[in-house]
């Protein structure tokens, strides 16, 4: 997907929207709302995601939200079915929130296995993202790292893939470079890492293998100063992609030397 041509500058495009930031932030497991604001910023995100089954949007006019810090108007809302294991869930949760947002289309599908290891249940999300794009869902899609699948989900219409590094909340970082590598050169559409990541070497790593753009939140919100490592965050995007875009030096098992041996003084 990934163009080594293209520059930071031209941005990461989804469903037919560019973005200058490629970092996408969760907006769960802060302190307070007021946290959630300061770590947003700091992040430089623009896409930010919901858990609308744990965050409240409107749901209850009597309590605060989420909206309140994190407006529409500033930052895309990117609506998840975190907490769903099964399509139908998944499916109802996301046509909730159109209501919600307003006719809003862009969502992010996850339907989880188990309660241990989050792990995506593909065959749940292949069925539920055959749904929402029939409905007319522009649908980013949390899915394992198996290149097989992630081509389906691409074929079905979803408007990017986005395998996991690592289990969700885990910070173990990219465990498979390989199977992500392979799913970055088959991919027509954008692809981000979702969860696993821990700290800003791990966003980096990411972008460097070619990754349109990092998800990420209890890697913000779980740390010691959120809001320092949501700036980190934002650096370590930036200078992954900036990287990947450079081109790096190939790895060797000899030395080469910085300066040329021709011509020395002897």
């Amino acid at each position: 997907m990934s163009n080594p041509q293209q520059s930071q500058s031209e941005g990461l495009t989804i469903a037919g929207k560019t973005y200058r930031s490629r970092l996408l932030v969760g907006s769960g497991k802060y302190r307070d709302l007021e946290q959630t604001r300061l770590a947003t910023e700091a992040s430089g995100a623009e896409i930010i995601t919901v858990a609308i089954r744990r965050v409240n949007i409107g749901q209850d006019p009597n309590a605060p939200s989420l909206l309140d810090v994190v407006p529409p108007s500033q930052y895309t809302i990117l609506p998840n079915t975190a907490g769903c294991y099964n399509a139908k869930d998944a499916v109802y949760t996301l046509q909730l929130a159109r209501e919600l947002l307003g006719g809003h289309k862009l969502v992010k599908l996850e339907v989880l296995g188990d309660e241990k290891t989050l792990f995506p249940n593909m065959p749940e999300t292949l069925k539920a993202a055959e749904t929402l794009v029939k409905d007319g869902f522009d649908v980013m899609v949390y899915c394992s790292d198996d290149p097989i699948q992630a081509k389906m989900l691409e074929d079905i219409g979803c408007v990017a893939v986005m395998p996991l590094a690592s289990l969700i909340g885990s910070g173990m970082g990219i465990l498979n470079p390989w199977n992500l590598s392979l799913i970055i050169e088959q991919s027509k559409v954008p692809v981000l890492v979702d969860a696993g990541v821990g700290t800003a070497s791990d966003a980096a790593i990411a972008m460097e293998l070619g990754c349109d753009g990092v998800l990420m939140n209890t890697a913000i919100a779980g740390a010691k100063d959120p809001i320092r490592m949501a700036r980190a965050m934002k650096l370590a995007v930036e200078a992954g992609r900036e990287a990947y875009l450079a081109g790096r030096i190939p790895k060797r098992f000899s030395a080469s030397p910085s300066s040329p041996m021709e011509g020395r003084a002897t």
